[in-house]
């Protein structure tokens, strides 16, 4: 087997568990160096356990790795500094950033509390802000220091919830849906240094699906969160120099790139709004349907 990452330092946020965890074996399984990142939160934020984190790590050390465990919270800026800090003081470079952090306060709009959607939008968004933001400093200075590209990836984690909605998710839809705009903005101002920024939208069964609906066993095998981590795994290699500002669906039998809004049907503007109604509903019906779940058109 090729190893795609030989030599490579990664962080992976939230790597104690599910998706993050197979992110960061599969990671190290291809010879990159690992900061397992993990508060050991609840899947609603609640609480710490350093535990996880730890058992990752030392997984990686007993196939050979290297990787040393980070507990901060990816949402307070300083601490996000610190985490970029020990990746560099620890092996002497960063490569590579998964923003993978995460919880769930799901309620339908009408019963959300304002606790319920800024822990969402501040552990998501914000959580994906803050180490980005230190990391692209650290790449940008690099990249003037030697006169060239970094090389160095940062991979986001959206949602189809985000992406394309699902019903009792508007803060969880909203931040994924966030970080997807991010993805692509921060795509455009970084590529000047060599440095990438994709999203993932998973497809995975994990402590924060469970529950949701039925599901057969050979949906469970299909859906497991290991599904999800190869596109990661090749996104943070050398072998992805052109590939950025993309938002790719992986897991669950799927792998594909989910396209960003463009513009649809257009008229002749008209001042007098009492006189819209016709043109647009018109152009409503001339109008791609909004995709559902499944990525595809609704009914």
């Amino acid at each position: 087997m090729s190893l795609l990452c030989e030599g490579r330092v990664a962080i992976v946020t939230g790597a104690g568990r599910g998706i993050g965890r197979e992110h960061a074996l599969l990671l190290a399984k291809h010879g990159a160096k690992i900061v397992v990142n993990d508060l050991g939160a609840s899947t609603d934020g609640v609480g710490t356990d350093a535990g996880p984190a730890h058992e990752v790590a030392e997984l990686i050390r007993g196939m050979g790795g290297e990787a040393v465990v980070n507990t901060d919270n990816v949402a307070d800026f300083n601490a996000a500094k610190r985490m970029i800090d020990q990746a560099i003081d620890t092996f002497g470079r960063l490569d590579v950033l998964v923003n993978n952090a995460g919880i769930l306060r799901d309620r339908v709009l009408v019963n959300m509390m304002e606790e319920e959607w800024d822990a969402v939008i501040n552990v998501h968004l914000k959580g994906t802000f803050a180490p980005s933001r230190h990391a692209a400093a650290y790449w940008r200075n690099l990249s003037k220091e030697i006169e060239g590209p970094v090389y160095a990836r940062i991979i986001n984690t959206s949602s189809v919830s985000g992406i394309y909605g699902n019903t009792g998710q508007t803060n969880y839809g909203a931040a994924k849906a966030g970080i997807a705009a991010f993805t692509v903005i921060a795509a455009r101002e970084l590529v000047r240094y060599g440095i990438t920024v994709n999203a993932v939208a998973p497809q995975a069964m994990t402590r924060m699906t469970l529950g949701l609906r039925e599901r057969t066993q050979e949906q469970i095998d299909e859906g497991h969160p290991r599904r999800v981590s190869p596109a990661i795994v090749w996104i943070a290699s050398k072998e992805s120099q052109d590939f950025t500002g993309r938002i790719v669906e992986a897991g669950a039998g799927l792998l594909g790139i989910a396209e960003g809004w463009h513009r649809g049907p257009t008229a002749e503007p008209i001042e007098d709004p009492s006189l819209l109604g016709p043109t647009m509903m018109d152009l409503q019906a001339r109008s791609r349907k909004n995709a559902g779940m499944n990525g595809m058109d609704l009914d």
